[in-house]
């Protein structure tokens, strides 16, 4: 049983970290630097917590939650294809985007805990749960194994946008969530593009939370590793934005990770495959498909 400060000095730890973060954010004009700066704290922020967990869950705990953050993080770089075509959609300038992914990352931090919370709860009652959890992640391989298309037809918005443009008026100002306009309080685009990324992070968590729950039950790190690995995700976004289409093999590797995590679910009662060897095929696994991508962009 994780003790209640732990808890509590995680979340006090994440806002300082945001803090700093938000100071960076006013020193560094340049919006790739400060990407940079940003995502080489969250990651030393990740393993530094590695560090202090490994005093009270040793090794086999510290691996599950590398395991685990490693996973989440991988999986995350398909979030990332989905966030770039939304961003494409709503035209939502690069400037603009870090502070839609701020609100949305926090959304988030709620939204992972009690579907963490209520995944680790469902296995421990029911035990038929993990096999449906496996088959959840069996599906979401297949689905992997068609990429993202980044040059569909972005004229078009999604028919949830146009019944609620007719429903109520949307303002195209993408300064604030909310503007005053002809004497009428109305959203902006700006808002429609926070709930899309929000609708689309509770989509990503029906995957990525059974696959972290299949690395481990502890829900301190469950939580933990996925927490840090979405909290790097908006300046992971402004690196990659520009190298995402060029990752042409990468959804072969996403969907044979979620395959291997649901396996390894699916095999539980039967072979045991430790943390070590899970952070060794995620690691692997993505691996070569990044380097198969960029070699043959090169060739």
């Amino acid at each position: 049983m994780t003790p209640l400060s732990y808890w509590i000095y995680f979340h006090v730890a994440v806002v300082m970290l945001l803090g700093v973060e938000y100071l960076l954010h006013l020193a560094v004009p340049d919006i790739h630097r400060k990407a940079i700066y940003a995502t080489v704290l969250w990651v030393s922020a990740a393993l530094g917590l590695a560090a202090i967990l490994s005093r009270t869950y040793h090794v086999v705990g510290t691996t599950q939650y590398l395991a685990g953050y490693a996973l989440e993080q991988a999986l995350s770089l398909d979030n990332l294809f989905v966030f770039l075509l939304l961003f494409r959609l709503f035209r939502i300038p690069a400037g603009k985007q870090p502070r839609v992914l701020f609100w949305g990352v926090a959304g988030a931090i709620v939204m992972r805990g009690a579907f963490i919370a209520g995944g680790i709860g469902l296995l421990n009652r029911f035990h038929w749960i993990g096999y449906a959890f496996g088959a959840i992640l069996l599906i979401a391989a297949v689905r992997l194994l068609k990429p993202e298309n980044l040059d569909a037809d972005l004229t078009k918005p999604p028919g949830w946008i146009a019944w609620l443009t007719r429903w109520r008026p949307i303002s195209e100002n993408q300064q604030h969530f909310f503007v005053v306009e002809d004497g009428r309080r109305m959203a902006t685009v700006l808002l429609l593009a926070l709930v899309a990324v929000e609708l689309t992070d509770v989509v990503f968590a029906l995957d990525s939370i059974p696959a972290v729950l299949s690395i481990t039950r502890v829900p301190f790190l469950a939580y933990t590793s996925n927490i840090m690995a979405v909290m790097g995700l908006r300046s992971l976004y402004v690196l990659l934005a520009a190298m995402l289409s060029k990752l042409r093999f990468l959804h072969f590797g996403l969907a044979a990770v979620l395959a291997f995590a649901a396996v390894k679910m699916l095999a539980a009662d039967w072979v045991e495959i430790g943390p070590v060897v899970s952070l060794v095929v995620i690691a692997g696994l993505i691996g070569v498909t990044v380097g198969a991508s960029l070699l043959a962009r090169r060739s």
